[in-house]
Parts: structure tokens; sequence; C-alpha cells
């Protein structure tokens, strides 16, 4: 099941260049794209370095599209596999973070993060990588927030959706611990 969302990761989904989108700049000055791929980058790099090293990530959606784009057949059978060798809690908090965050590679990243059977994938001067709870939102809601600084935040509704996800993502974060 958490394999359908590779095909549409959150993390993946970067915003066209082309039209409005690819003008309309944030405060620092960046397109929703960049901060995409700002955001994006080192979650990808830290996941095929250490965790399927070699493997090759691409954004889903091209810069002038808006039909997602499937990774590479590789790709996909190396991240089943390893989905498929996951013990039963790891799986479980995987499909929770998947679920909350509509990314399979956030969830991966903090998984291996909290999870006591990853703990020989962070090298020491990595334990404190600072992916954690709040990393694994803002990496998930990017388009959300970009949208919300633009154009104003819905009462009730974007404000709960954030401590949705915070409180999702914490779950997960201690079913994996121990």
């Amino acid at each position: 099941m958490v394999m359908r969302y590779l095909a549409t990761d959150t993390l993946l989904c970067w915003a066209s260049d082309a039209g409005i989108h690819g003008k309309l700049k944030n405060n620092a000055g960046e397109t929703l794209r960049e901060v995409q791929t700002r955001i994006a980058q080192p979650i990808i790099a830290y996941l095929t370095t250490h965790v399927w090293p070699g493997l090759e990530i691409r954004p889903v959606l091209a810069a002038d599209s808006i039909l997602p784009a499937p990774q590479p057949a590789m790709t996909r059978e190396v991240i089943r596999g390893w989905i498929s060798g996951l013990p039963a809690w790891e799986l479980a908090g995987l499909e929770r973070a998947v679920l909350a965050t509509k990314s399979l590679l956030v969830a991966v990243r903090l998984l291996v993060e909290w999870s006591q059977e990853f703990a020989s994938l962070r090298g020491k001067q990595e334990q404190d990588s600072g992916f954690g709870i709040e990393a694994a939102a803002e990496a998930c809601t990017t388009e959300v927030r970009w949208q919300t600084d633009m154009w104003g935040e819905v009462e009730d509704t974007h404000d709960v959706d954030r401590e949705d996800v915070r409180r999702q993502l914490g779950s997960v974060v201690l079913l994996v611990n121990g």
C-alpha cells in the first residue's frame, strides 16, 4: 500500500516553473519550486547515501508538467524490497507516517532517524541531525505553508491540520523508538 505513494510523493511533486506559479516569490525571493527542491534535496541525498546507496530518486513532476512520471523500475524494486524486510513495528510506523505525510520518502527518513532498528545507519556525527517531527512536518507541508504565507490561513483548518500532522508523526516516533 505504501509503495503507491512513491508515484506521487509529496516530497517529489514540485510546482511547475511555467505560468504564474513560476513567477510568484516568497519574502526570501524564492519560487515555490525552489523552496520545494531546497527542502527535498537533503532528504533525498540522505536516503540515497545511507538507506539505499546509489539509488536514483527523481522528481515526479517535470518543470512544465502536472502529470507524474514513475520512478525507475530499479528504484521501485529496491524500495519495495526494503519495505518488505521491515520488522512489524517499523512497518506499522512507516504506514502511519506515510498516511500522515503523503510521502514515503519523508516517512522513511523519519523512521531511519528514530527507529532503534536503524541505529547502525546513523553515524555518530549524525545522531543530532535534527530530522524529527518538526522537520518531517515541514517537509511534507511545504506547499501548504507557501500558500498560507502568500494568501493567508483559514482559521480552524490550516492550524488544526498543522498540529494534527505533528501529533501523528509524534506517535510514529514513540512507536518505533521503543
